[in-house]
């Protein structure tokens, strides 16, 4: 008879991952803010953020864009716009990037 070994760490971490996805499911799907900010604190409590980087500077390596918008102000050039859906992270690890409206100037 071969001895089972389980790995309860191993276990714990797998079903944290299961949960982080699921709420990540319900949050992209919620309709109630206070559903939103409860599942975004719930989250948090245990490191996991949501990124919505609305006014930071565009950089592909980070944020995933899913579109621009225009505009005649050069020194909006190349800053997000918009959210289109927040991303998140566990605590230094991305989990999903943001999708982002980013500006692009004009030229005249």
């Amino acid at each position: 008879m071969t001895a089972v070994t389980t790995d309860p760490l191993g276990q714990a971490l797998a079903e944290r991952a299961t949960l982080i996805q699921l709420c990540m499911y319900a949050l992209d799907r919620a309709r109630s803010a206070g559903v939103v900010e409860r599942l975004a604190e719930g989250l948090s409590g245990i490191g996991v953020t949501l990124v919505r980087p609305d006014g930071d500077r565009f950089d592909p390596a980070i944020h995933e864009a899913g579109g621009t918008t225009p505009t005649d102000d050069p020194a909006l050039d190349g800053i997000i716009a918009e959210t289109e859906l927040v991303g998140f992270s566990d605590r230094d690890r991305v989990l999903r990037p943001p999708i982002v409206t980013v500006y692009q100037y004009r030229r005249q």
